[in-house]
Order: C-alpha cells, then structure tokens, then sequence
C-alpha cells in the first residue's frame, strides 16, 4: 500500500531512483554503474523531457525501454550551431585535433562546449551541437525508489 512517504508510482515533486542503459544507434554510450542510480525530482526538467514524459505512472521496481526521440532529448541538428573559428583565436597551447571537445567562452562570457571537426591552415570548425543532437535515444529503465522529497530538496529543486 502506498503512503506519503512511499509512494508506488511516478509523478510530480517525487524523488526518483533509477537505473539507466543509454543505446544510440545500437550503441552503449552511457549507463548507470553497477549498484549506482540516477536520482532525481520529477517534474523539475533535471532529466531530458521526453524521457521525464514517459516515466509518470511507473511502479517501483518496474522495468520499461523506451525511445526518446531527437525534439524530445537534446534537439534535432542545427548546423547554424557550426562555427568557422579563425585559428589565431585559439591560445597555442591547444592542440587543433579533429575530434577535441572544447569548453569556450562566447562573447557575453557564456560557456560553450564544442567539438572541433576539421582544421584548415586559417580556420577551425567547432560544432556546438550536444553530441547527441538530431539523435533518437533508447533507454532501459528500472524504478528502484520513490519518496518524498525533503522541503530543501524542493525548495532548491534538486536531490541533496
């Protein structure tokens, strides 16, 4: 039986702990270690929205594959999100390697993450894209636990 204090499914300001097997394109790239979960307030946007859409109802101990689409996870593509950066404004010590994801800073002082997709003799592409933008994204979860959250936990919006 459920109680205020253990609820048996998913929904709003619960606190939420569960196990995570992240496929793209029939790849692994990302999951919970072993004995270790992810833990969460739902209803809060802490996790991409289309996969905090499809947990509201879940049972604790239930287990569910899902697939979150590209618009639902981190967007479809923008390759307005590519940059053609002249390469005097990169510092020295920077290795300009295809492949290198770089933390930047635009010109507010906002942090941009990129990753450096080819390098000319005056230019560097940067693309700015999440990795897994334009992706769809297919998970295996399980619910292990659901409680109240602590009034902090609520007021600041996340687990402690």
């Amino acid at each position: 039986m459920a109680s205020e204090t253990h609820p048996e499914q998913v929904a709003d300001n619960l606190v939420v702990n569960m196990t995570y097997i992240l496929t793209v394109d029939g790849e692994v790239v990302d999951s919970t270690a072993e004995g270790e979960f992810l833990q969460f307030i739902q209803g809060y946007g802490s996790i991409i929205p289309g996969l905090e859409k499809a947990l509201y109802g879940l049972k604790v101990g239930e287990n569910r594959k899902i697939t979150v689409p590209a618009h639902e996870a981190y967007g479809e593509y923008d390759f307005e999100q590519v940059a053609n950066i002249p390469v005097s404004e990169f510092p020295a010590e920077i290795p300009l390697d295809v492949g290198l994801e770089l933390e930047m800073k635009d010109k507010d002082g906002d942090i941009l993450f990129g990753t450096i997709l080819a390098v000319g003799k005056t230019r560097v592409k940067v693309d700015f894209n999440h990795p897994l933008a334009g992706k769809d994204l297919d998970f295996d979860i399980t619910i292990l636990a659901l409680r109240t959250p602590t009034a902090m936990e609520l007021e600041q919006g996340f687990v402690e």
